[in-house]
């Protein structure tokens, strides 16, 4: 080639992303698509359209009446978003114990949220002041000690020790209420106790519930708690937290009109649709993702528009956008606080809405506390007196504040645990042959045609490459590798592969799909999003965010929360290459199978399912049921396999028997734990005349050839 020019090169870097022929000098240069900016730049293009569609509506917020509305909105929209409100029973409160302190006493609670479940609480009654006081309600981060955390006391003492009536509760998964123990029986032996949110927050999914129901039943109960104490004045009650007690804090205002003063420390205060998407977004614990929310242009700022025009504090940290949450954190909770403050004005109130900053990291630090304290005191008391220093504190050991013997709900007061819920609620849903499960999965199957777009051309022994692209949604392009066979061929099947490795996999030389090639058949070897060269790219921002947040189960949260399911978006892939396949006329009249291998099994069985242009489908590893990821409480399904109330329309033996007569094979069965199966045991779960299985989940020549 020539010497390239300045131009000429900059016509070449231009091109990258969209995968143009462009001429420098006489030499035609073909430059790839960047497949790893597909995903994000689609899931970019739904927050955008979520951002602007709830842009639209706040701008309507210009009257009294209008705002009212909105409140009214948010409120059925969160219930709508994080599944049905359960019905109030009895709490059966009970003091397990007191102790006396300088100042206040403190009574060891515990009560029942629901039935069944119990809450430990810690109770903190000021020893002296006139009766009634203002009670708090305040909302635990996420620390494995939950209301023993330190800093988490020092504010419960401090605000005692001031006159107020405080109630500090564990949430779900910490303190006495961790729900997957060691060996001591009171720490977890998940990762950390935000795994305690999300292993059964994912299960939730399935069947149309969520831990942020959970969590916010959990605190509207406790609320009940703290108002019926005699010492309480019901009509000054408060709320505060740090962290992700900040955010449950968020979530109480959201749906408690009780509340007439709101304090938010260092909780999630960021859009996920915000103005400068950068995917996958704030995707954070369970509870702070709502499902389905884009669609409906509902964001976490609208839990605290129903707050107005009662006092509201947002407390921040400005060094959480540097690893806490995303770099949107700090510009996206300005942008939000400044439309809230108008709202504000409209309605007379400007000076009950306040914002205070710290420059220190993440935590309940002396200075949040204090502000905390004065908030409260000007509001629920109505003192112009300004705290200048935190009354004397002194955190507990743990176990003193402890209600039950051994610091754990489970074995001193027989709680169910959130597993065994979900566990109680799976064996009662009625599977039957449903074709809505399709919608369910909120597929988006484009109806344009979908047809191969050839890159490029190269031969190998006995066989020929082609690379394609398709076009499988706007801003999604799948690469596949083509590999056909130069002898005459001994069969008509075209066979279609999902290797969860992705399709570079087997594409070497010699490798399984050259031997395939060799021996007569057709191969198309596809990514889908997220997988191979689909896998995104990492976003902007610190390293110390992003770079962890770069994973699967990051972007499959994030099409949850954008109404679009990563399942749904794999199927749709799947389905889009099986439609160029079959409107290539060189593939006129061939039989098409389908082999696919590990978690990309369950998008290519519902695409099987979905599809009569498949004649049959291997399936290498696969997961056996959701009903076995259901009642397995270690399981080890990727959040990509799963969609919103998805197990309530079908499961997967029952895609098998939609797909009858066509064949299906399954080789190597696993469970949700990722422990193949014996031969037995899946036969027992499928057990349809189209149904074949085998024990090892091989993937060679020998298995896929015979499809």
């Amino acid at each position: 080639m020539g010497r390239v020019s300045r131009r000429d090169l900059l016509i070449l870097v231009g091109s990258c992303a969209l995968g143009r022929t462009v001429r420098a000098s006489d030499q035609p240069v073909f430059y790839y698509r960047d497949y790893s900016r597909c995903l994000p730049e689609y899931l970019a293009a739904l927050a955008r359209t979520a951002y602007e569609k709830r842009e639209r509506e706040i701008a309507l917020l210009t009257n009294a009446e209008a705002i009212r509305k909105r409140q009214n909105w948010a409120r059925e929209t969160f219930w709508k978003t994080a599944g049905t409100q359960p019905e109030r029973t009895r709490l059966k409160t009970r003091v397990t114990g007191k102790f006396e302190r300088a100042g206040y006493r403190v009574e060891k609670m515990v009560y029942e949220s629901q039935p069944g479940t119990f809450v430990s609480a810690n109770l903190y009654v000021p020893s002296s002041g006139k009766r009634p006081y203002p009670g708090v309600l305040f909302h635990m981060g996420h620390s494995a000690l939950g209301k023993a955390n330190e800093s988490y006391q020092k504010c419960c003492q401090g605000l005692a020790r001031l006159g107020y009536v405080v109630l500090a509760f564990d949430p779900m998964g910490q303190g006495e209420r961790i729900n997957y123990p060691d060996a001591s029986g009171t720490n977890t032996r998940l990762a950390s106790v935000d795994e305690e949110h999300n292993v059964p927050g994912k299960q939730f999914l399935l069947l149309g519930d969520t831990a942020s129901r959970y969590q916010a039943w959990d605190a509207i109960r406790s609320l009940d708690v703290l108002a019926s104490h005699p010492a309480v004045d019901t009509k000054r009650l408060a709320s505060t937290g740090q962290s992700g007690g900040g955010t449950l804090t968020m979530l109480l205002a959201c749906v408690d009109a009780r509340l007439s003063a709101v304090a938010v420390s260092s909780g999630n205060t960021e859009n996920f649709a915000c103005a400068d998407f950068d995917p996958p977004g704030s995707t954070d614990d369970a509870e702070q993702d709502f499902i389905g929310s884009g669609g409906l242009g509902f964001d976490r700022w609208d839990l605290l528009y129903p707050v107005a025009p009662k006092p509201l504090l947002v407390l921040v940290s400005e060094r959480d956008f540097f690893g806490t949450y995303s770099p949107q954190y700090l510009t996206s909770g300005r942008e939000e606080y400044e439309k809230l403050e108008k709202v504000y004005e409209l309605l007379g109130h400007r000076d009950r809405l306040a914002w205070r900053d710290t420059p220190l990291p993440h935590a309940l630090t002396y200075s949040l506390r204090i502000e905390i304290y004065n908030w409260f005191e000007r509001w629920l008391k109505g003192s112009d007196r300004r705290i200048e220093e935190e009354p004397d504190v002194a955190p507990e050991d743990p176990k003193t504040l402890w209600v039950g013997a051994t610091g754990s709900v489970v074995p001193d007061f027989g709680s169910q645990r959130p597993f065994d819920l979900i566990k109680q609620r799976a064996s009662t849903v009625r599977q039957a042959r449903s074709a809505s499960w399709a919608e369910a999965l909120g597929m988006r199957v484009a109806e344009r045609r979908v047809e191969m777009r050839v890159l490029a051309r190269t031969a190998t022994e006995g066989a020929r490459i082609e690379a394609i692209e398709l076009n499988s949604a706007e801003q999604v392009w799948i690469p596949a590798w083509l590999f056909m066979p130069e002898k005459p061929q001994r069969s008509n099947r075209t066979l279609l592969v999902f290797d969860e490795n992705g399709r570079n996999i087997g594409a070497e030389e010699d490798g399984l799909y050259h031997q395939l090639a060799r021996g007569g058949l057709v191969v198309c070897a596809a990514d889908v999003r997220g997988i191979g060269d689909m896998r995104p790219e990492v976003g902007r921002g610190n390293p110390e965010y992003t770079i962890p947040h770069d994973s699967e189960e990051d972007f499959a949260w994030a099409s949850l929360i954008l109404g679009h399911s990563l399942l749904a978006q794999r199927v749709e892939d799947t389905l889009s290459v099986l439609r160029a396949i079959k409107n290539d006329q060189r593939f006129a009249g061939r039989r098409v199978v389908i082999a696919a291998r590990g978690r990309l099994t369950v998008p290519a069985l519902f695409a099987f399912a979905a599809s009569p242009l498949t004649d049959a489908i291997y399936l290498a590893g696969g997961l056996v049921s959701y009903r076995n990821l259901l009642e397995t409480e270690n399981y080890r399904v990727p959040l990509s396999n799963f969609a919103w109330d998805l197990y309530r329309s079908a499961d997967l033996p029952e895609l098998v028997v939609q797909a009858a007569p066509r064949k299906v094979h399954l080789a190597g069965t696993v469970d949700a734990s990722g422990k193949r199966m014996d031969l037995d045991s899946v036969r027992r779960v499928y057990s349809g005349e189209n149904v074949s299985v085998s024990e090892r989940a091989e993937w060679d020549e020998a298995a896929l050839g015979a499809i």
